[in-house]
């Protein structure tokens, strides 16, 4: 008995009823599957009917009856699904929040439904990515256990430490590069396929959080470490197995 293939369901929530409709459209062009929300009510709804089949949601901030805030920890707090915030605020406090929070991308509004594509694009290209050429599935480091094949990550004490798709691809380079300094523009290009801005503390942000997860003392940190004006380095020895 074969199993069917799974939907690209992409749900998104946009109080703009031309916005949702150019954005279904658009999308469905490229072969996903689009469910829209107009509320934060009714993104609930739609996201308990989906939720097995999503590969994306996109959260606008500002909403009638709530905002992309609180729909982001709802989502976070029940799934690792990736999560695209838009928003039309240039404030990088507002950013940052939704990062914190769990968001593994944003793009500022209006925005060009290509780029769109392409950050959902690079999302795929980096969460999609399995056991390739060969490498070993599994990475371990100071008690954890990465596996790189069903991207997930076990504590010392054996138990799953929930990570996004942004956690699990930045913790993944750092395990694969242990010991080697990797600047913050590589670890942005190759975790948001996108240059660094000069003002940008997106990555320290995700870099507090991934410590966070690993329950690594931001102030002294053992595991991530911070490399004065050059970067970060994993500063344990990691092993490799495909077992």
């Amino acid at each position: 008995m074969t199993t069917a293939p799974r939907k690209r369901t992409i749900l998104a929530v946009d109080d703009d009823q031309k916005t949702r409709h150019l954005l279904k459209l658009y999308l469905e062009k490229h072969q996903y599957v689009v469910q829209l929300a107009h509320d934060g009510a009714s993104f609930r709804n739609e996201f308990e009917r989906y939720k097995d089949d999503l590969i994306l949601v996109i959260l606008d901030v500002m909403l009638p009856d709530t905002d992309g805030f609180a729909l982001c920890q709802m989502v976070r707090n029940r799934s690792a699904v990736p999560i695209i915030m838009l928003t039309a605020s240039s404030d990088e406090t507002e950013r940052i929040v939704g990062l914190e929070l769990g968001a593994d991308d944003y793009i500022g509004k209006p925005y060009s439904p290509r780029e769109l594509l392409a950050r959902i694009k690079a999302i795929h290209r980096r969460t999609g990515m399995a056991d390739a050429a060969g490498a070993p599935r599994f990475l371990r480091f100071a008690g954890f256990c990465l596996d790189r094949l069903e991207r997930t990550l076990k504590g010392p004490d054996g138990a799953q430490i929930t990570l996004t798709a942004m956690d699990f691809d930045l913790l993944r380079i750092f395990a694969e590069h242990a010991g080697e300094v990797l600047d913050r523009s590589r670890l942005m290009e190759q975790t948001r396929g996108r240059d660094l801005g000069p003002m940008d503390r997106s990555l320290d942000v995700q870099i507090s959080r991934l410590r966070q997860r690993l329950g690594d003392d931001g102030k002294q940190p053992a595991l991530i470490k911070t490399v004065r004006s050059s970067g970060y380095v994993l500063s344990v020895e990691v092993s490799a197995s495909h077992e």
